[in-house]
């Protein structure tokens, strides 16, 4: 099962799984924006270079556009890179777009960023040479000491609870609403198949769209442990909690 059969036709509609996409780009951004900041207070003040090597429709790149940043962004989806474009462009925001497969970002020719960041748990699509393999590459276009951020679900809790589906979100008000769930299948003990139906109301008329991928369980302590062997140092994990994210939060740097 490819990435591309589910992010592909997911492009036009992903926008649908927030209640407010708006909204999220700018809570997202404000959220993550402190955890950038260079190590050194005094270029904190400066723009940051950032890399988002996963990113989609373009939630966090045209965020952290919005606050100043100069974004480049890239995603293995063409469909999904067209759409951030356009919504980049309705923003006046300059972001630079490639379509690249985040294993090897041999389309984004730019290096030395300040921040390369991977989030809404773009890693665990990948395999474990291809966790190697993006890491490697992602370490890549950093300058020296630069931050990896990327988050991911909280698999160590979820491989021990087997969840079977998510439940369901109602959005809006008649006669334009809308209904966002999840069923998983869990066809290995790290592995497990998402169906995510999103269903719309127009007036009298219901419309479902089916959108399926697979995920692994990609556990902090493997992250972790491949993110050390690829050349990263002084590694934290942030919960949602600690964070104000609804994910899990891994930074690292890059150790040279």
């Amino acid at each position: 099962m490819s990435i591309l059969s589910f992010y592909e036709p997911l492009a036009d509609h992903y926008h649908l799984i927030f209640e407010d996409w708006n909204q999220s780009i700018e809570r997202q951004a404000r959220t993550l924006a402190p955890l950038l900041q260079p190590s050194t207070p005094d270029s904190s003040r400066h723009p940051l270079k950032i890399l988002d090597c996963a990113c989609g429709i373009g939630t966090q790149a045209i965020g952290f556009a919005s606050l100043g940043h100069r974004v480049v962004a890239s995603d293995i989806s063409k469909a999904a890179v067209d759409r951030a474009r356009r919504e980049a462009a309705l923003r006046n925001q300059p972001i630079s777009f490639f379509v690249s497969d985040m294993t090897s970002l041999a389309e984004v020719a730019d290096h030395d960023f300040d921040v390369v960041v991977a989030i809404d748990n773009a890693l665990s699509h990948l395999t474990v040479p291809q966790l190697v393999q993006a890491l490697s590459a992602l370490r890549s276009k950093l300058k020296p000491n630069g931050l990896f951020l990327a988050s991911i679900r909280d698999y160590d809790a979820l491989i021990l609870q087997r969840p079977s589906m998510q439940p369901p979100a109602f959005y809006g008000e008649a006669p334009k609403r809308r209904i966002v769930h999840q069923l998983w299948d869990w066809i290995a003990p790290d592995r497990y198949i998402v169906h995510l139906y999103i269903t719309t109301q127009s007036h009298e008329t219901w419309q479902t769209r089916h959108f399926v991928s697979e995920y692994r369980c990609l556990l902090r302590d493997e992250l972790s442990a491949v993110l050390v062997s690829t050349g990263y140092s002084d590694l934290r994990w942030l919960t949602p909690t600690e964070s104000g994210f609804y994910q899990p939060i891994v930074l690292a740097r890059r150790l040279d």
